[in-house]
């Protein structure tokens, strides 16, 4: 499921910079094409989509990125630690160097 998601992530992403990139922030851009604006995508209306589609997709974008961060898995994680901590044995006793001497026993 998680890989799922971070997939959804990176298409939304691209989808996002691209729909940046057609904007132009002086009313230029893909709106400049189109003289009339009694056209099916005129001057005003396709600037309305672009911008609704930059809100949705970052909208979107933030919808995921919590998703993810729900469904990371924490199991596998945790596994690995536990294996290293109790594969070591005692650490205290195999790192003294200093043998007992005569006396300490």
């Amino acid at each position: 499921m998680y890989t799922f998601i971070v997939i959804l992530i990176l298409i939304v992403c691209v989808l996002l910079a691209l729909v940046v990139l057609v904007q132009n922030s002086k009313g230029g851009g893909l709106a400049a094409n189109f003289s009339a604006p009694t056209q099916v995508l005129g001057a005003r209306q396709s600037a309305d989509f672009i911008e609704k589609a930059t809100w949705w997709l970052a909208a979107i974008l933030v919808v995921l990125c919590l998703a993810a961060t729900v469904a990371i898995p924490k199991h596998h994680a945790n596994d690995a630690i536990n294996t290293e901590v109790t594969s070591t044995g005692n650490p205290v006793q195999a790192a003294s160097p200093i043998a007992p001497t005569a006396d300490q026993q």
